[in-house]
């Protein structure tokens, strides 16, 4: 799989100066860390599950949670179970089909081996599992669970908890929950994929909903959780994580409002190319915020509940042409030394030694999602995705 490898190989020529990478589920987990861009969520209720993942696999979606946690009701769990086991016997039977990477958010850590165990065959498919209300109390016999299952079917799963508990939220007790967290994960390093931040529960401690208007970051209470979570969790001195930006709850998006305009006389392009623009920042305004924020706050890739959101995640999250160009200049072996150069673009400074950490995240986030053309932004990235 490898972002953007829905569209036509002549159409990623004219975006991309270079290509997102190939990868497979059997790739490093630091490049699917940074791969797994906007993961989208599905209930395991749904009766054409199987039909689901491979359609959103053809759209460009490159890593799906099935969950088993709040998205049912309480009395749909064992049903829910058994369709997830059925739904991955049928992808099993679906040779060449492009499936995203699969997890299973779970609720308890028994449920872990006794799903691997009832999957058999079918295993092959998941990545791994999201774990719940994750502090080290709760989230060490989760991922006991998955190393257990792992080693007991030869089979590699990862683990990826969601940040989402009150103890977290709650400035009493946050700085020991994260410390609790942070030896959990730590032990369990090659296990953990990403960390991933549970906004709507901490919303709901104080009875708060963002508006579509708003992003986390404009939510104090929300915003205060998200940057000590980087602070302690998210480093980039090799101890931190891949840390994923919250859920957006809001559909405003419709592949409909644009596809007119794509079908419009190229003499009109430049009309066409401006009312795309203004389309796209009445309807994805907040969402598109709270993505550059997420960047901005050391957040990578994005939980989401609706496939209009996927798009939007994955363009904006390649290189431009700018910020490649600065990360190579900073990362060559003859600046090693550090020193401060005028970069390519000649519009700003680039410090080689306070800038190292920022250039081998933007290479890293190149090797996943691509480097744009120096011309392309994220319009036109949108736009070719809804034109195929």
């Amino acid at each position: 799989m490898r972002h953007f490898g829905h569209i036509a190989p002549a159409v990623r020529k004219r975006l991309f100066y270079r290509e997102p990478s190939v990868f497979t589920q059997d790739s490093p987990a630091r490049l699917l860390s940074a791969a797994l861009g906007a993961t989208l969520y599905s209930p395991a209720t749904r009766p054409r599950l199987a039909d689901d993942v491979v359609k959103q696999g053809g759209r460009g979606v490159v890593s799906m949670v099935l969950c088993l946690e709040d998205s049912i009701a309480d009395a749909d769990v064992s049903a829910a179970e058994e369709n997830l086991v059925r739904q991955f016997t049928d992808l099993a039977g679906r040779p060449g089909a492009d499936l995203p990477l699969l997890f299973i958010r779970v609720r308890f850590p028994e449920q872990i081996p006794d799903l691997v165990r009832r999957l058999g065959p079918a295993v092959r498919l998941l990545s791994g599992f999201v774990l719940p209300k994750f502090t080290a109390e709760r989230g060490l016999p989760f991922l006991e669970a998955v190393t257990a299952a792992e080693a007991a079917h030869g089979h590699r799963l990862f683990a990826m908890p969601v940040l989402e508990s009150p103890e977290l939220l709650y400035r009493e007790s946050r700085v020991a929950t994260l410390e609790g967290i942070y030896r959990a994960v730590d032990k369990y390093r090659d296990r953990v994929l990403a960390l991933r931040l549970g906004v709507t529960d901490f919303c709901s401690s104080y009875g708060l909903r963002r508006g579509p208007d708003m992003t986390a970051y404009d939510i104090q209470v929300v915003a205060s959780v998200i940057a000590d979570v980087v602070n302690m969790l998210g480093r980039a001195d090799g101890t931190g994580f891949t840390v994923t930006g919250p859920v957006w709850e809001y559909f405003r998006l419709q592949e409909r409002m644009f596809k007119p305009q794509l079908r419009q006389s190229p003499f009109l392009e430049v009309q066409a190319a401006a009312l795309r623009q203004t389309l796209i920042e009445h309807a994805m305004d907040g969402l598109l915020r709270e993505i550059s924020l997420d960047r901005a706050n050391g957040l990578l890739g994005k939980t989401c509940i609706h496939p209009s959101h996927v798009l939007p995640v994955h363009a904006l999250s390649v290189v431009s042409h700018e910020e490649f160009s600065d990360a190579q200049d900073i990362l060559r072996p003859e600046r090693g030394g550090g020193g401060v150069l005028r970069s390519a673009y000649t519009n700003k400074m680039n410090e080689v030694k306070p800038h190292r950490a920022w250039a081998e995240r933007v290479l890293l986030r190149a090797e996943a999602f691509g480097v744009a053309n120096e011309d392309i932004g994220f319009v036109e990235l949108l736009a070719a995705c809804l034109e195929e």
